[in-house]
């Protein structure tokens, strides 16, 4: 039975992968999008507020998109005095309590919270607050259950992946690898 521990992981990991495939692409976008504010404003001596709102749109989807993938690599701030003293199993055991008691409870709690925040962004079709800005902004919201949900399942991911080293699963796997 617990020969599933690690493929399993490897699957899910495979969302968080995508989700941050589109933030470095997004990534690419917002550099794209800052250069071309700057020449307006620095080259023609004009301006977009359409456009310096699309900036903060692609740094809060940046964020949201990649903050899976940033857990999967272990990129998240860890105090790590102690930690990286400890055995593999040790860690496994820190990192899966710290995904159940933390991780997975904040991130239900972001998800339900944010629910009705999102809801009603899409009743009333929420737009920008300036006339010239971007539409649908509560497409941007729509990313903050989006990010709870994905950061479950890779935290999801994180146990398994711990599991398989607390149950000795002969696939070497390293509770901190990308499983790529």
């Amino acid at each position: 039975m617990t020969r599933g521990f690690a493929p399993a992981a490897r699957s899910l990991d495979r969302i968080a992968r995508a989700t941050g495939s589109v933030a470095a692409w997004l990534c690419l976008a917002m550099a794209g999008v800052t250069g071309a504010v700057v020449i307006m404003r620095y080259g023609f001596d004009t301006g977009s507020v359409a456009l310096q709102e699309a900036i903060t749109y692609l740094h809060a989807s940046v964020f949201m998109l990649g903050a899976a993938l940033t857990l999967q690599r272990g990129g998240h701030v860890r105090v790590d005095i102690f930690y990286r003293r400890y055995s593999r199993r040790t860690r496994a055991w820190i990192d899966s309590v710290g995904t159940i008691v933390f991780l997975l409870p904040l991130c239900v709690f972001i998800g339900w919270v944010s629910w009705h925040y999102v809801l009603q962004s899409w009743s009333i079709g929420e737009t920008s607050g300036d006339p010239s800005g971007l539409p649908a902004v509560y497409l941007l919201k729509s990313l903050i259950p989006i990010m709870a949900a994905t950061l479950i399942i890779q935290g999801t991911a994180e146990i398994l992946r711990n599991l398989a080293v607390l149950t000795a699963e002969p696939s070497g796997i390293d509770p901190n690898a990308s499983g790529d």
